[in-house]
């Protein structure tokens, strides 16, 4: 949430060197597992017909064998993955999960209003968040999550996911997002092809976009000076989808790029290309 960036460029990102944290289930999946950490997605394949649970919660799997979950900011230590192969018996596979240390981030200048919103605007923010919610719980059978992710946008990175926020002087809860600062104007890419579920203006966010990418895999694109798409609209990644702004919650220009798995909030850095500012 830093007010100034560096100019990014107008010519679609390239495609990512580095993908998600890739897991095969079964036999291969346990020497794996060390590289699970808190906030991470984790994709793979498994035999079309597999059923696969995490924690319990049943996943979807894709005609491909495709499948997606999410380990939240405070994931407990271990995560426990269900797999029943076609015509097979369940098997538990007990991942552990890495712990990450979370940075502390102080932002002052904002107005009062925004760090403490009045009657009115708590009623707002309330029906924005059901809007939000509802995104994010979108359930398709779309897997483009499977094909990587490209850089939403150029800049210079401002803030990073999990970090606990303190708002002109008060804590508050952590920073889900990824920050990257550039001038207003600059362009906003698809990170991957899906389609819009969302484009609004919030309170907090400002101009949104949320788009899905199946499987209850979304981004979110918040604080736009512009919003290009409209919801219904699929979209091919690295199109341009909007313009970096200074809309809603923010102390200068700036992309907050958002990953979650359905109400799960992911950390986004991992999953893309270096920002090169």
């Amino acid at each position: 949430m830093d007010a100034q960036g560096v100019q990014g460029g107008t010519a679609s990102p390239a495609l990512p060197r580095r993908g998600l944290l890739a897991l095969p289930v079964l036999a291969a999946l346990p020497a794996r597992a060390a590289g699970l950490s808190q906030g991470a997605l984790v994709t793979g394949r498994v035999a079309p017909g597999t059923r696969l649970a995490l924690d319990g919660r049943a996943l979807r799997v894709g005609p491909g064998g495709e499948y997606a979950f999410g380990l939240g900011r405070d994931h407990g230590a271990e995560a426990v993955l269900t797999v029943i192969p076609p015509g097979g018996r369940a098997e538990q596979q007990r991942l552990p999960v890495g712990k990450r240390q979370w940075p502390v981030q102080s932002i002052t200048g904002l107005p009062p209003a925004q760090v403490t919103p009045d009657a009115e605007a708590l009623r707002r923010i309330t029906a924005e968040r059901e809007r939000l919610a509802a995104a994010r719980a979108v359930d398709s059978a779309l897997t483009h999550f499977a094909e990587g992710f490209v850089l939403p946008a150029r800049g210079r990175v401002s803030g990073v996911f999990g970090s606990q926020r303190i708002l002109n002087g008060e804590p508050r809860q952590p920073h889900y997002g990824f920050d990257i600062a550039a001038p207003t104007g600059t362009p906003i890419f698809a990170a991957a092809a899906g389609m819009v579920t969302l484009a609004g203006d919030f309170f907090f966010f400002g101009r949104i976009i949320v788009l899905d990418h199946g499987h209850g895999v979304n981004t979110l694109y918040a604080h736009c000076a512009s919003v290009e798409v409209a919801e219904g609209q699929r979209v091919p990644a690295g199109q341009r989808i909007g313009a970096i702004g200074a809309t809603g919650r923010v102390t200068g220009p700036h992309l907050h790029f958002g990953l979650s798995w359905y109400a799960t909030w992911l950390d986004p850095q991992p999953v893309l290309p270096p920002v090169e500012g």
